[in-house]
């Protein structure tokens, strides 16, 4: 299966895409993801159009905007982002960013908020470190991505309103250790956008 430039032969485009090609193309959408290249969520929409393609065609519209091959040399990356902290006051992280592979974000008397929907996020998930004393930390992730909540609520809340919709393929894993004293632990889906 190519993934470069889409193919100009009308019977190459429409000839039917094999498993090992869906796969391919997941594999160019997720290297397109850790490279910044797609954000969170256009990377679960993609993929499960990816996995649904019956075409090499179909196939080339979703991955043509991409490099088919890495480039030499490291990719120029956002600045990951280890640290959210609100104290006395709010912070949000909205849009592209990158959040670390261990991300924590901490609201003392405040609130902290994370949009990974957007998100450039490397490898096979991302886990936030969520602490909330007398504050709120509310994350916010697109439908279809599994969600593991954990932790500890004393005297505050942790709760996980995700969308009950299968996880797609290809999707990373958000992983949420919560601590909430006096405070709230909040995850939450919002409905994706659509891909422009």
């Amino acid at each position: 299966m190519s993934t470069g430039p889409a193919n100009p032969d009308p019977a190459a485009r429409a000839a039917r895409a094999s498993d090992a090609d869906r796969e391919a193309a997941v594999d160019v959408l997720r290297q397109g993801c850790a490279e910044g290249r797609l954000s969170f969520e256009e990377l679960a929409e993609r993929a499960e159009r990816a996995y649904a393609a019956t075409t090499h065609g179909e196939l080339a519209v979703l991955t043509g905007d991409l490099p088919a091959t890495r480039v030499v040399g490291p990719p120029a990356l956002r600045r990951a982002n280890r640290w959210v902290v609100a104290v006395l006051g709010s912070t949000a992280r909205r849009g592209r960013w990158r959040p670390d592979e261990e991300t924590t974000a901490l609201a003392v008397l405040g609130s902290a908020e994370l949009d990974l929907r957007e998100a450039e996020v490397a490898g096979g998930g991302v886990e936030v470190t969520a602490l909330a004393l007398l504050g709120s930390v509310e994350i916010t992730v697109p439908e279809g991505v599994d969600v593991e909540l954990s932790g500890l609520a004393l005297l505050g809340s942790k709760e996980a309103r995700v969308a009950d919709v299968p996880r797609r393929p290809g999707t990373p894993v958000v992983r949420v250790r919560a601590v909430a004293v006096l405070g709230s632990v909040e995850v939450r889906t919002k409905r994706r956008r659509q891909l422009r």
